[in-house]
């Protein structure tokens, strides 16, 4: 690579903090713009910046205790003491939801308080948040502000909030990974925290990663400063001897979007969030994050694709092919047959949020591809070309991690074990665009898990039920690739069409009798218009802030069904739904009103697998039905004027990169 003869820039970092206090959080019913900017209180303990030399990582001496290649043939101790610690901690806010949705005929308090003192008895909960770009995160971003009760009026009757804070893990992948990295990296905060411009520099989508940051009206650096940084971070990375990839490039600029820190904080590290108190203490679930194994030229399929995942301590497989995992922390040191050798130094610093973020997301890369019809600095392009001359066109969405952390490791099972690179793409690029991988691992022993389906399957984008059934398909081959999970039966697309299962939730495994192991219950929440046509391309790139806040308020209404609006009885049914495997391991007989449940929303097995024709939903709310809706929400634009689907709206101007 040419150096640009350009001196670095002394890097200040203010850390805007989020305070959980109700004078900082946008409330539901009032406006997203702040009039006067909110006070910001005391700095709080976050994910760091602690890499040793902003993006380009380091070499240092290594602890007494060397680090080594993990065998996944158990929970990582630091994932079993943090869990010692959050099932416990989990206990008040699913009483106070199992209460709040009104289970009747069924004392919720009295029931998790009797088996409090086992929390192995109590359900075990976690959320999967799906990829598809913007649309993804925006749409995902709608579920968990539903989830969350730390959002005004999301405990209020017909709401949700508490089910995130009742949650074991949050997993994500993609798009669905850049809003649970948002929320990680940025201390745990709220959705409506990152949408605000007045204390966040986070998710102003009105420029594109073309032109650079802004906030508000406001360009924070010209197009030039903004890539001569980029330039400049992955150019130490390549200069260190660390090779490089688009996904860099791609990581870098996501971060301008995804982080609260100067320069898209190019030294803030995935493992810091270990470090961040509100994952220490055991107050918010374990963030997630997938990808996906794949050499140069190879085709994936659910049936040969390694997953890896990202969590703050471990990055790795549960899968036979790896079936191992290495301290996220020493990511990018020289392990060679599963152990560091004795002249080898630790490396940190490779583990950078926005790498892992963009490796979860690979796919976007081809956002970078259309760099020749932009105006680009040359020296960037430069730059960006020389990578794109060492893969062939077919692997531009690769990830390259080098050194392979699993070299000489596995090597009766692992291809893998015989490169020294490592490379990874996109985590849906399997079809398994919903992250069930990493929370259907019997060790985690997960009860229910609330799956958020942003996926562009049908031709009009919409969801159709794809990727559970590759996640189903994967798991039949238990004794290869599957590794011992079980997933619940579900049908194919067709079928998912045809009877509707992809335009409101759906549960599948409600008869446990029914599985081959012990095997999670899953609640499908599939895209659909119920406020706004949230059907945008994956691929496109800007969204102004009306749209980026309709698809939000869309989001939310899904999880909720219009906060109850379209079925009274749906937060009972999610009540319903969380102790389904809890009331079985107590022996504890099933409500009525959750039997009435299953029976409403369980997959009974029917099949229509006649090919649908083209899927074109109609909006569920509209008129003052939506505008009741939104004001219950309390999701509002910058504007101030409640968010309601016209077709006006839907008709907002968009630009799409044409690939």
């Amino acid at each position: 690579m040419q150096t640009l003869s350009l001196t670095w820039k002394a890097l200040a970092y203010t850390i805007l903090t989020v305070s959980c206090h109700a004078s900082n959080i946008i409330q539901r019913g009032a406006s997203l713009r702040f009039d006067t900017a909110p006070s910001l209180s005391t700095l709080q303990s976050r994910a760091y910046p602690n890499a040793p030399n902003g993006y380009t990582p380091q070499g240092q001496d290594c602890p007494t205790n060397r680090p080594v290649i993990r065998e996944a043939s158990g929970l990582s101790p630091n994932e079993t003491s943090w869990l010692e610690v959050r099932r416990n901690i989990t206990v008040d806010p699913m009483r106070e939801l199992l209460e709040r949705v009104n289970i009747t005929g069924f004392n919720a308090s009295s029931y998790i308080t009797n088996n409090a003192h086992n929390t192995t008895a109590l359900p075990n909960v976690a959320i999967a948040v799906s990829g598809g770009g913007y649309r993804a995160m925006l749409n995902g971003a709608g579920a968990v502000q539903a989830f969350d009760n730390r959002e005004a009026n999301s405990t209020t009757v017909g709401h949700l909030g508490g089910l995130l804070q009742a949650s074991t893990y949050l997993a994500g992948l993609s798009g669905g990974g850049w809003l649970i990295g948002s929320i990680a990296v940025n201390n745990f905060t709220t959705v409506s925290d990152l949408l605000n411009s007045n204390i966040s520099s986070t998710w102003q989508l009105q420029n594109s990663i073309f032109e650079g940051p802004s906030v508000g009206s406001f360009q924070l650096l010209d197009s030039v400063e903004y890539y001569d940084e980029v330039y400049e971070a992955v150019d130490g990375k390549d200069d260190a001897g660390f090779p490089v990839s688009v996904t860099d490039y791609w990581g870098r600029t996501l971060s301008y979007q995804l982080v609260n820190a100067s320069d898209g904080g190019p030294d803030y590290t995935w493992s810091s969030i270990a470090l961040d108190y509100n994952l220490t203490s055991g107050d918010f679930p374990l963030p997630i994050l997938v990808a996906d194994g794949r050499a140069p030229g190879q085709l994936l399929i659910p049936g040969n694709t390694t997953v890896y995942e990202f969590s703050p301590w471990e990055f790795g497989s549960w899968d036979p092919t790896i079936y191992g995992f290495v301290p996220l922390e020493f990511l990018g040191s020289n392990f060679s047959n599963g152990v560091l050798p004795s002249n080898e130094k630790c490396v940190r610093g490779y583990d950078n949020v926005g790498y892992v973020m963009g490796t979860s997301s690979s796919l976007f890369n081809q956002f970078l591809l259309q760099i020749n019809n932009t105006d680009i600095p040359t020296a960037f392009k430069t730059a960006l070309t020389h990578v794109l001359n060492d893969v062939s066109t077919s692997d531009d969405d690769i990830a390259v991690y080098s050194p392979n952390p699993f070299f000489g490791y596995n090597k009766a099972n692992s291809l893998e074990a015989q490169s020294t690179n490592l490379t990874l793409v996109d985590g849906g690029e399997d079809d398994e665009n919903i992250p069930l991988h990493p929370l259907i691992q019997p060790l985690r022993h997960v009860d229910v898990i609330f799956a958020v389906d942003s996926s562009a399957d049908t031709t009009t984008y919409w969801p159709n039920g794809t990727s559970l059934v590759a996640t189903y398909q994967r798991s039949l081959n238990g004794t290869g690739i599957g590794n011992g999970t079980s997933f619940p039966s579900v049908p194919d697309q067709n079928t998912f069409v045809n009877l509707g299962l992809n335009t409101r939730p759906t549960f599948f495994g409600c008869n446990s009798s029914n599985t081959t192991g012990p095997t999670p219950l899953i609640v499908y929440l599939p895209n659909y218009p119920y406020v706004y046509h949230s059907n945008i391309s994956t691929f496109t790139p800007t969204y102004n802030t009306s749209t980026r806040d309709a698809v939000i308020q869309n989001g939310y209404d899904v999880a909720t069904m219009a906060n109850a609006t379209t079925d009274s009885q749906w937060p009972a049914c999610v009540g319903c739904a969380i102790l389904s495997r809890s009331l079985e391991r107590t022996g504890t007989p099933v409500p009525d009103v959750c039997t009435k449940c299953f029976q409403n929303y369980c997959w009974d097995g029917t099949l229509n697998s006649t090919t649908p024709a083209t899927y074109e939903p109609v909006m569920t709310l509209a008129g003052a039905n939506a505008t009741k809706s939104a004001a219950s929400a309390g999701i509002r634009g910058t504007s101030g004027v409640v968010i309601f689907a016209t077709a006006a709206a839907a008709a907002v101007a968009i630009v799409v990169v044409v690939l």
